[in-house]
């Protein structure tokens, strides 16, 4: 049916990959640049009494030094995010002074010989803290250390009706932890002073560059216009590349104007751990009524966030938390509240899957809970519950029906058919009583997951397509390619409508005075709203090319097709036009324009602050995942043997890709799961490389096989769902719930370590 998308073609942007030519964000040097390097805080809490950069300014080679009194404009930005401290540090990433240099390493000696004078203040470090009563503030203005707006519920039926009807309740606590991003290249920017506007040009490692060129607009006192960001290649981002490079930008711009010289600021990995956000550590404590014969009829829960010393994502996280916090299933009475809350530690904020990783986790381990206080199977438990559609959501939502008649009923048992879950998941509780200390477990878990932005913004986003008098064609999106194959979908998308080979499309990166703000590249929306952007652009190129085909064909347009790089009557294929001569009469000849601006725009998806009642989300695309594994009880040490997961996805626009990035997305669950976790002790970082974090490397990888479902799902380009986070958010709760098969022991906080297997308890306080 299609002769480019729904095809594994190769990937448009990967030459300059893997030969190295791709210019990356420290890749890029200027004339005269100067390097540029932050004093961070010695405290997690103090007040700032003095800074002394005497002795620093003092040093050949140094250019500048900056504080908090150089900032032109408003000195804090989106979050609560100072670009310099200036009276109080409320986390040790804090900058307190920025120095310009000849050099990195003169930068480097510079900073070390800053002195600051700071007095101690009492500090909160966690959770318990943030919430006790007559505890410290972290912000002073604030009466409580509750992040504003950050609050989200959901109301729906009558809970006490709920668990009155309930034959069995459980009530449980989960806990998560903050976890690094783990992208192989560190932030990256370096700031051009703009002479004609008198402004800016940033270029780097940029995930959200018109966040970034609002903000740094907002720091510099400029008008959004002069500030042009670009973005360069990334690699890698998964949601991190946000805060921690708009402070960069918003300090090396300071600098960059101030010397009228080029700024460049690369941090180390130490820093980047130091400075970049985390994703955030979730306490849940659920509470959930059952019936004997397992349906489910009413869940409560209470969820806190930690947000950290500053937050512009609780908001967000929480707000799709509380929509998903009751899990894939049909619950008549459902009780959510979930508050973020600041502490003086690093900061929460975006990370692939955005807040589901962390309540899957914990709303999976529950259903597997309650299956064994039932004494039913975890397949059947959720069989008799999973949404299905026409089935009505705990936001009132009604989910709409496609090809696929109860697509995650048949993946659940499609996975458990395919691993032959019931008869291993009895086998290995058997062997629980056996003297070998090597157990083996088999677990599942199941999600589904609001596409795109849904009621955290409108999903707009733009797209611009240009044919030129070759017949070649460049695509621009005001979306970011970050590795995740975007650039590879869009084109197939354009080449599918316009019935061209894929090879006579380039693209470009997105910069912001070309593009139109399309928003953050975020929530899996690449292909969903992106996508929808280039079809509208290819299909409004589309037209003109077949009024103009149809006229040199003389025929009438309704017969006119363009297919492998010809435009020809339907009806009379004698002749055909290439699709050269169609353009190059369209350019010369008539003077049309070849260039077409997509505009997509949803409309957005509202509920009620209220009740948390609405249509949260235009779709949702869902996933299941068994996971088989061993565990050394004597060590404590997990051996993931196999991974089988499937997932709902619509239509895949390049089935490769899309595995790519279950498989990517797999293995960060895997190291979220087992290894991964930033510490801090009473709000110094003890994580600070990649030696302490522990990232799975793919001597780790297990057998993965994946399968993806397509169906006729009409809100996405081709049908086409969101992809990118679904992978990860499965996996911690199915290693549990095989841990627990395994062994008989629970461990609800994740991640799964030596210490906490072989101990089988909580460790975190």
């Amino acid at each position: 049916m299609y002769k480019i998308i729904n095809k594994s073609v190769k990937r448009i942007d990967v030459y300059e990959k893997v030969t190295g030519k791709a210019k990356y964000g420290a890749d890029i040097n200027y004339t005269h640049q100067l390097y540029a390097k932050t004093a961070y805080s010695k405290y997690p809490h103090a007040r700032i009494l003095k800074i002394d950069t005497k002795e620093a300014e003092k040093l050949e080679g140094v250019a500048t030094i900056i504080t908090a009194k150089d900032v032109p404009g408003n000195n804090i930005m989106f979050g609560k995010f100072p670009v310099l401290a200036k009276d109080e540090v409320k986390y040790i990433g804090d900058g307190v002074a920025v120095v310009a240099a000849e050099s990195r390493e003169i930068a480097e000696k510079a900073i070390s010989l800053i002195e600051v004078e700071y007095q101690e203040l009492p500090a909160v470090f966690n959770i318990e803290q943030a919430i006790a009563e007559d505890t410290n503030r972290v912000h002073s203005e604030i009466e409580d250390n509750l992040i504003e707006h950050s609050y989200h519920l959901l109301r729906s039926g009558d809970m006490e009706k709920g668990f009155k009807q309930a034959e069995i309740i459980l009530e449980r606590t989960y806990q998560t932890q903050f976890a690094d991003q783990a992208y192989i290249e560190p932030e990256a920017i370096i700031v051009l002073p703009d002479p004609y506007k008198v402004g800016v040009g940033i270029h780097g490692s940029i995930q959200n560059p018109y966040s970034i060129r609002a903000n740094v607009a907002t720091v510099l006192g400029l008008k959004i216009n002069q500030v042009k960001v670009v973005q360069s290649t990334i690699g890698g981002s998964f949601g991190g590349k946000d805060e921690s490079v708009m402070l960069m930008a918003a300090r090396s711009a300071i600098i960059a104007i101030k010397t009228g010289r080029p700024v460049k600021m690369v941090l180390t990995r130490e820093e980047s751990f130091l400075e970049s956000s985390k994703r955030h550590p979730f306490k849940a404590d659920y509470k959930v009524g059952a019936k004997r014969d397992g349906t489910i009829v009413a869940i409560e829960d209470k969820i806190y966030v930690q947000g950290g010393a500053y937050n512009n994502k609780a908001m967000f996280v929480n707000w799709r938390a509380s929509i998903h916090a009751a899990g894939p299933y049909a619950i008549p009475n459902i009780k959510t509240d979930i508050y973020g809350v600041y502490t003086n530690t690093i900061y929460g904020g975006a990370y692939r899957g955005f807040s589901a990783p962390q309540i899957v986790f914990a709303n999976e381990s529950l259903i597997d809970e309650l299956a064994e206080e039932l004494n039913m199977s975890p397949q059947e438990i959720r069989l008799r519950n999973c949404l299905k559609p026409g089935d009505e959501m705990g936001t009132g939502q009604i989910l709409i029906p496609g090809k696929i008649p109860a697509p995650l009923e048949n993946i659940i048992k499609d996975i458990c058919k395919k691993t032959d879950f019931e008869s291993k998941r009895k086998k290995y509780i058997k062997e629980r009583k056996s003297s070998d200390p090597i157990k083996k477990g088999i677990g599942i878990s199941c999600t589904f997951r609001g596409a795109g932005l849904g009621g955290e913004g409108i999903d707009t986003a733009s797209a611009t397509v240009t044919i030129d008098i070759d017949g070649s064609i460049l695509i621009q999106s005001g979306l970011v390619e970050m590795g995740q194959g975007m650039r590879t979908a869009h084109a197939q998308i354009v080449a599918e409508v316009l019935g061209v080979s894929l090879d006579r499309i380039t693209f470009c990166n997105t910069d912001t005075s070309i593009t139109l703000d399309s928003g953050p590249t975020v929530a899996s929306r690449g292909t969903l709203a992106g996508g929808n952007a280039m079809l509208i652009a290819a299909r409004k190129l589309l037209e003109r090319l077949h009024k103009q085909a149809a006229i040199m064909l003389d025929c009438d347009i309704k017969g006119i097709v363009s297919e492998n790089n010809y435009i020809f009557n339907r009806f009379d294929g004698s002749k055909k036009l290439t699709f050269e001569e169609v353009v190059e009469e369209c350019l010369k000849e008539q003077g049309l324009s070849l260039s077409a601006q997509g505009w997509y725009t949803p409309g957005p998806e509202k509920l009620s602050s209220e009740t948390g009642r609405g249509n949260a989300y235009p779709t949702y695309s869902y996933g299941a995942s068994v996971i088989e594994l061993s565990v050394d009880t004597q060590t404590g040490k997990i051996n993931i043997k196999k991974i089988t997961a499937a997932y709902e996805i619509g239509r895949a626009i390049n089935p490769q890709i899309v595995k790519g990035q279950f498989y990517g997305g797999i293995l960060q669950g895997l190291g979220y799961s087992l290894t991964e976790e930033v510490k801090d002790k009473d709000g110094y970082l003890e994580t600070k490389n990649f030696d302490d974090f522990l990232v799975p490397s793919s001597l780790d990888m297990p057998e993965i096989e994946v399968t993806i479902y397509e169906s006729d799902d009409p809100i996405g380009p081709f049908r086409a769902k969101s992809v990118g986070e679904l992978g990860i958010e499965l996996i911690a709760p199915a290693v549990a719930n095989a841990l627990y098969n395994a062994t008989g022991k629970r461990i609800r906080e994740i991640p799964l370590n030596l210490e906490r297997v072989l101990l089988g308890k909580t460790l975190r306080k």
